[in-house]
């Protein structure tokens, strides 16, 4: 099997044997439980490389799981609902969730799915030649992942790093959303356009002095996004 542990809570069996199976025969080891402690025991265990995570829980819902696991490390987050509202994915996209799934869905996507989310937490990290950036007070280095304002580390999940130094490698270049699902997220055509907005919400929150007026990470209306130097 593959080396990737991806944790799968559902409380729906059904749903759980048809997402455990899909994912064993694409090589993950997978571990199924049904409501939110038992998930955060498991975790508490041994943190996956990836959670699959239902939002109507018993005992914990999913709002809550993210919330505590977003609190010890960035782990990628695919949260699988049948709520199918934009507020609903806001909501689960601004707890820090990485990716969001609408029941029902097609297993071989959520399978894809899977696999961009792998692939970018695990393989996006830079070559030996790429070196830190500075802007200012703002240190980026791509070998560790890590980002400093001030000498203070920055909490940033996988997908707002990828995000963040994606633009700021190309200073003054514009992205559209479209190009920034692409280079980011891998998928397209499968993740709602809002996912980048959320994500540049919760990136200027964290690295911006004043997130309503941002220095660096700026919107070009109707048209995308850029970082300023």
């Amino acid at each position: 099997m593959s080396e990737a542990y991806v944790l799968v809570v559902e409380d729906e069996p059904s749903i759980a044997e048809v997402v455990s199976l899909y994912l064993r025969r694409a090589r993950y080891n997978v571990q199924v439980v049904f409501d939110g402690r038992a998930a955060l025991e498991l975790i508490e265990r041994r943190m996956p490389d990836l959670i699959i995570l239902d939002l109507m829980l018993p005992k914990l819902d999913g709002y809550e799981i993210t919330r505590l696991v977003r609190a010890q490390g960035d782990v990628p987050i695919i949260m699988l609902t049948s709520r199918r509202s934009e507020t609903d994915r806001i909501a689960g996209l601004e707890m820090g969730a990485d990716d969001y799934v609408v029941k029902p869905f097609s297993p071989q996507e959520l399978v894809s799915r899977v696999r961009a989310v792998l692939r970018r937490a695990r393989g996006s990290a830079p070559g030996v030649e790429e070196r830190p950036l500075e802007f200012g007070a703002m240190r980026i280095d791509p070998q560790t992942r890590l980002v400093d304002i001030h000498g203070d580390e920055i909490q940033l999940t996988v997908k707002e790093f990828d995000l963040l130094w994606l633009l700021a490698r190309h200073p003054r270049q514009v992205f559209t959303r479209q190009q920034l699902l692409e280079k980011v997220w891998g998928l397209s055509d499968y993740i709602d356009p809002s996912t980048v907005t959320v994500h540049i919400r919760r990136l200027r929150e964290k690295v911006e002095a004043d997130p309503s007026n941002p220095a660096h990470i700026q919107t070009l209306w109707g048209v995308g996004y850029k970082f300023e130097p």
